[in-house]
């Protein structure tokens, strides 16, 4: 871990009592880790937007009876199998299944994956969670 550097920040009363109610919510121990947590997903974000090298779970939750479905999700995959790291299916009960694929590759091209999962027909539930492949440090 690098050296710690020190620095005050100027807030408003009622947005630092916001913010202190959220350090509460989240089992913060301060308001240090609080800020470090929020600077570090602004960075994520900002590698997402630039189309960096990324990684990401998208999450899918679908009938399996539906007619054709399987087939399509399984084609979009092999499509896009150059940016799929790794895939889990869960069978949640007799008709529903839950997919956790993970990714790895630009984030462009990551996005546009999650697009045409989720908009197919019969896709009850997508859920996506951006990450970095580790380029922001503590």
């Amino acid at each position: 871990m690098s050296g710690i550097v020190r620095f005050g920040v100027s807030l408003e009363e009622n947005l630092l009592q916001r913010f202190d109610d959220h350090i509460h919510r989240r089992k913060y121990t301060n308001r240090s880790e609080a800020i470090r947590d929020l600077i570090r997903e602004e960075l994520v974000r900002q590698q997402w937007r630039e189309n960096s090298e990324v990684t990401g779970a998208i999450t899918l939750v679908y009938d399996h009876r539906r007619r054709g479905l399987v087939a399509r999700l399984l084609g979009i995959q092999h499509d896009y199998h150059h940016t799929i790291f790794s895939t889990q299916h869960i069978h949640l009960d007799h008709d529903n299944c839950l997919e956790i694929i993970i990714t790895k590759g630009k984030a462009e091209i990551i996005e546009e994956l999650y697009g045409k999962l989720k908009s197919a027909k019969g896709v009850n539930h997508a859920g996506f969670a951006m990450a970095t492949t580790g380029g922001i440090s503590a």
